[in-house]
């Protein structure tokens, strides 16, 4: 097959490939987003205990990350890839079938395990696209990932009073692994994804500590800021509207809609916006501005709905926009800037900063739910909120 195209073609072969994977992504890691408050109640759980949940998918997508930086380095990109559109969706149809704290818990962990090796994988590809085409396209391949999740948010949203959690889950899963599976086989070829199974390379292997790999920590710290960020607007943004301002069900979903609208817009300009003002202004302003337009608005809105309903509903998905906004570029920032230091292959600095910014990912929410447990709700938002503006701080690091 690789005799058959160019490398160029092959390039935009993987590249319309990775839109629709980043999309089927967005589908499947937000399809429970909108079904929580109900999946929550079902199962009777507190805040805090929905929070333990959350660190299932922590702890798998910690290890999915390490996995997928060796794995790729080892049996090519494409292999990984094939392997992970499958782990993903089978989490999500678990987190549909279950009944129990346990079963809730263990589906998250295959939904994080899968995520972290797709995400971990696809971004790396993305980078190697790059170079092939000659072209810039990180930051709207996430923009593909922000609309899938925000048409599953507003699917769940509509159907929520027709249809019961376990089939809107289950039918996601499934119709997404009925298009991961041939998108799948559209990834570079081993000789093109510079990942050809050369284990012995050494800059596939770098210590843990070290002077060369500093940035990689600052940088992952810096997205594990904007992460924690958009953990906590997706798996809480629902319950903030329906516990503390009293929002209905399916109407409760549109902060997180807000918010994915947002990235969808910051993702699609964001690659322009990265050649214009440069990544690192983008991220300090995103980071700083989000966050204090968020926080106001948790802070004005939240009391403002016991007596003004509907211009609290108006401030509160202004906020959640804002912090989209923020959000949006970030992720692709800090990969850019990992992935062109020198000396270290892509794959593995990418790995190194993911591990610690997509652990914040699903970190986040379970912290968010103790503090919520411990204080209220809306206090507990402004950990997410101080963390979108750490994230604007750690910008400094960003060098491209």
């Amino acid at each position: 097959m690789s005799q058959t195209l160019t490398p160029f073609q092959h390039g935009i072969r993987a590249r319309n490939a990775l839109w629709a994977i980043f999309f089927f992504m967005g589908v499947v890691s937000m399809g429970w987003v909108p079904r929580i408050p109900e999946i929550k109640e079902a199962i009777g759980l507190t805040n805090s205990q929905l929070g333990m949940v959350f660190i299932g998918s922590t702890i798998g997508a910690v290890l999915g990350a390490q996995f997928a930086g060796r794995a790729i380095h080892t049996f090519g990109t494409k292999k990984v890839v094939s392997g992970a559109v499958l782990v993903m969706p089978v989490g999500l149809i678990g987190m549909g079938s279950a009944t129990t704290f346990t079963q809730l818990f263990l589906a998250l962990f295959v939904m994080g395990f899968g995520y972290a090796n797709l995400d971990i994988t696809g971004n790396t590809v993305a980078v190697e696209v790059e170079n092939l085409v000659d072209r810039k396209w990180m930051v709207s391949f996430h923009g593909c990932w922000s609309v899938g999740a925000f048409a599953t948010t507003v699917l769940g949203g509509s159907i929520a009073h027709a249809v019961d959690p376990r089939e809107n889950l289950i039918g996601v899963g499934i119709v997404s692994i009925l298009f991961f599976i041939p998108l799948s086989r559209y990834m570079l070829p081993p000789d093109l994804d510079n990942h050809k199974g050369d284990d012995k390379d050494s800059s596939a292997k770098i210590p843990l500590f070290a002077k060369e790999t500093a940035p990689l920590w600052w940088m992952g710290f810096g997205m594990l800021g904007g992460l924690i960020a958009e953990g906590s607007a997706s798996d809480w943004g629902a319950l903030l509207l329906k516990d503390s301002m009293g929002i209905g069900k399916g109407l409760n979903a549109a902060a997180f809609a807000s918010f994915s609208l947002a990235m969808i817009i910051a993702r699609f300009s964001g690659d322009w916006a990265l050649t214009k003002f440069g990544p690192a202004a983008v991220v300090r302003i995103g980071g700083f501005g989000g966050a204090i337009i968020w926080g106001s608005a948790i802070a004005i809105a939240v009391p403002l709905s016991d007596s003004h309903p509907l211009p609290a509903f108006i401030i509160i998905n202004i906020g959640f926009a804002a912090a989209g906004l923020g959000i949006g570029p970030m992720f692709p920032a800090f990969i850019l800037a990992a992935s062109r230091i020198p000396g270290i292959a892509p794959g593995v600095a990418i790995a190194r900063v993911g591990v610690t910014g997509i652990a914040g990912y699903f970190i986040g929410p379970t912290i968010t739910g103790f503090l919520a447990d411990i204080f209220s709700l809306p206090v507990a938002m402004f950990y997410p909120v101080a963390l979108l503006g750490m994230a604007g701080f750690f910008s400094r690091v960003i060098k491209v």
